[in-house]
């Protein structure tokens, strides 16, 4: 049995969409230089998790 696929939402009134937009608020993040994150060695290959 195949799964149903999920619904495809399609944008028709951009103008509404983009004031919709707006009307929700600015997202702003703050990156601070000198706050950095190392993880740990694994000892593991690859990329860390």
């Amino acid at each position: 049995m195949s799964r149903p696929s999920p619904p495809a939402y399609k944008t028709r009134n951009w103008p509404a969409y983009n004031e919709a937009l707006k009307r929700r608020g600015s997202l702003t993040i703050w990156f601070d230089p000198e706050m950095t994150w190392e993880a740990r060695p694994t000892g593991k290959r690859g990329r860390q998790p």
